[in-house]
């Protein structure tokens, strides 16, 4: 029987009647049998680090893997490596691979292949055939399979008659449908945020009104019909604001925003680095502002990485051609912790976690006595610079390599297993 001690971390889980206290955490054959202020035993494992914060393992919402078909970009395996290094337990998988996910086969490749790693994988199915806008997939059957929930991923959707479908369709098994907002005839060839920068630089922009009139549409047809929708990487002011006008209407809406977003203003974009061409773009001061206004006050309810591994071949080309597009697994929580200026570390673990899994219907963990060991280590303190090293990726497209972080995962530890950070960031495992 492994068993694995936590020495003297604070404990972040509103559920947990230790929330808020110091305390050392036995954990053996996966399962935590003793929470107290002293454990003396000797453990097969014992992590032992200053300021040491332990939180219910977190869920990253959208994750791009393109396993099969592009695994030479990244594999499940290699995913798997880079959530566990930024402190993910479980993540939910896009369905843009080669072939798409969209049969009850392709979700079992992706529940079973390496299921006994700590990581563990949740399936997101098209939700029209092939992600094309065109064709409902077999949704019932696809959420009987274990899906988690629908999307066609990196491809909003367009149609307004198939968004009412969708929506009616999923009523009956309160299925949710993902949708990234984006009326991509507006912003057809489109690099960067319509603004100032993209004008002196000679680039077309990608007007903000082209996310926020899908979301208008979109809540209009929820209106209408019933059911609950997920807005995914929302980035504008405006879009903010009418999610938060929908939710005091009463309707079932959620959203997320991608970590990186808040990281960058698109006047950093002009020396032309291909690493920060990301979709939706990044926006101006004001927009960021309000997205940490609308995490503060509850109107936007997760946070999501919006991994997207890019090879160099799609990505070091000239700014109009390269890929849309950036990897954050293993940065998202340095990320939002260096540039936070308004949430305290438990807000932004209600954030990564406890929210996350509310909105997928991933069952409610908590860190007591008797409950598995979902867990998630890490600190808000520790100063250090991401580099190549750092990267469990195949793929390097980040605009984070030399960035100074403040906070830092120090691994997790999940489905009897424990992947650790060390200071070299070599990451080391127990099972």
């Amino acid at each position: 029987m492994t068993k694995i001690l936590i020495q003297s971390a604070q404990i972040l889980d509103s559920a947990s009647p230790f929330n808020g206290q110091t305390k050392s955490i036995l954990i053996e054959n996966g399962i935590i049998t003793q929470i107290a202020d002293q454990i003396s035993i000797q453990a097969d494992l014992t992590i032992d680090q200053p300021n040491l914060k332990v939180s219910t393992g977190w869920v990253d919402m959208r994750v791009s893997a393109p396993d099969p078909g592009y695994e030479y970009r990244e594999s499940l395996r290699s995913v798997r490596e880079a959530a566990a290094a930024g402190g993910f337990t479980e993540i939910a998988l896009l369905p843009n691979t080669q072939p798409v996910i969209q049969t009850k086969e392709s979700v079992s490749y992706l529940t079973h292949t390496g299921s006994n790693h700590a990581v563990k994988i949740h399936p997101i199915a098209a939700v029209t055939i092939d992600a094309h806008g065109k064709d409902l997939t077999e949704m019932m059957d696809l959420h009987q399979a274990g899906v988690i929930a629908f999307s066609d991923g990196h491809e909003p959707l367009q149609n307004s008659d198939m968004v009412l479908k969708v929506l009616q369709y999923m009523q009956p098994f309160g299925g949710l449908f993902i949708n990234r907002p984006e009326d991509t005839l507006l912003t057809k060839f489109g690099t960067m945020n319509e603004g100032v920068p993209a004008t002196m630089l000679g680039m077309k922009g990608m007007p903000r009104m082209a996310e926020s009139m899908m979301i208008m549409r979109d809540l209009r047809i929820l209106e209408y019909t019933g059911g609950k929708i997920h807005f995914t990487c929302i980035s504008t002011a405006e879009s903010v604001e009418l999610i938060r006008q929908a939710k005091q209407k009463g309707l079932q809406v959620t959203c997320d925003i991608a970590a990186h977003q808040i990281a960058f203003t698109d006047g950093d974009l002009m020396e032309f680095d291909t690493n920060l061409k990301v979709n939706p773009p990044f926006r101006g001061q004001s927009d960021i502002d309000a997205l940490w206004v609308g995490l503060a006050d509850g109107t936007i309810d997760a946070i999501v990485s919006d991994h997207h591994p890019l090879d160099v071949e799609v990505k070091n080309l000239e700014f109009d051609l390269a890929s849309f597009g950036i990897i954050g697994l293993e940065t998202a929580f340095a990320v939002l912790n260096t540039y936070n200026t308004k949430l305290s570390a438990e807000q932004l673990v209600r954030l990564l976690s406890q929210q996350p899994r509310h909105i997928l219907g991933v069952a409610a963990i908590s860190i007591s006595e008797n409950q598995p060991a979902n867990l998630t280590l890490f600190d808000t303190d520790t100063e250090w610079t991401f580099t190549e090293k750092d990267i469990r990726s195949l793929s390097k497209n980040t605009p984070f390599i030399g960035k100074n972080f403040k906070g830092k995962v120090w691994g997790v530890i999940n489905q009897g297993q424990a992947k650790l950070v060390r200071q070299n960031s070599e990451i080391r495992n127990s099972k």
